[in-house]
């Protein structure tokens, strides 16, 4: 049997709140095959962003082991682990995070800067990514310049921008109309045809279209299906008390 191309082992991630200490992820064991698309689902406070964040080496673990591509993101240190963002990760958020003084194009090249990429190379990398996602005539707008759905579509270029294996979403479509949202779970749905494996966190439900796995999350757990239900269930009748 092939390895997993994501494994995870007893992972934890604590965090003090006064006198008390939260568990946002809880002994999580995972394995992730290559080229997956899976969905990571559960109600907010979870764990999902806790748990790519870890898996993007954004942030680290109270304990347990995370290996990717064989390699253990635990022993890295800082400037192993900017190397490993920079070369393998590609990240997604709800909020953007585009900068706003820069043009689309100028964006999308950004992260090529760290990798020493010459300035023309950058540029043709950013027009051919802005094509893809269907931003080419955009190339010189700003950020304000932009709708929600086609800043979302920016961010998806500059992720691809170091050819990244690994596609990280936070809430991809959580701030994006219906339209563009469809449009964006597409894009993710190619970039996982394309050979990427993509982990993708939402509450939109249309996202198990495209998934090859569901990931169920809750109180810091993975959960199966019918413990997930039945907690769903429990919540609804609670809150309608």
């Amino acid at each position: 049997m092939p390895s997993a191309y994501i494994s995870v082992r007893g992972l934890r991630k604590d965090y003090v709140m006064g006198t008390n200490v939260i568990h946002a992820l809880d002994s999580i064991d995972l394995d992730i095959e290559r080229n997956a698309f899976v969905a990571v689902i559960g109600p907010s406070g979870s764990g999902k962003s806790t748990l790519l964040h870890m898996l993007g080496g954004l942030d680290r673990p109270s304990a347990g082991s995370i290996a990717v591509d064989g390699a253990s993101l635990e022993g890295m240190d800082e400037h192993a682990l900017a190397e490993y963002r920079r070369r393998q990760v590609g990240f997604i958020f709800q909020s953007f995070h585009l900068l706003a003084g820069l043009t689309a194009e100028e964006n999308v090249a950004f992260p090529l800067i760290f990798a020493r990429a010459p300035r023309r190379q950058r540029q043709a990398r950013a027009r051919e990514l802005l094509d893809r996602v269907g931003l080419a005539s955009h190339a010189a707008h700003r950020p304000s310049e932009l709708s929600g759905g086609q800043q979302q579509r920016v961010a998806v270029a500059r992720a691809l921008a170091n050819e990244a294996e690994l596609i990280l979403a936070d809430e991809p479509t959580g701030n994006l109309d219906t339209q563009s949202g469809a449009h964006i779970m597409r894009l993710l749905d190619d970039l996982h045809r394309q050979g990427r494996t993509v982990l993708v966190v939402s509450h939109d439900p249309r996202i198990t279209r495209f998934a090859t796995r569901s990931l169920l999350l809750l109180d810091g757990r993975v959960v199966s299906e019918a413990e997930y239900s039945a907690a769903m269930e429990v919540a609804e009748r609670e809150a309608a008390v």
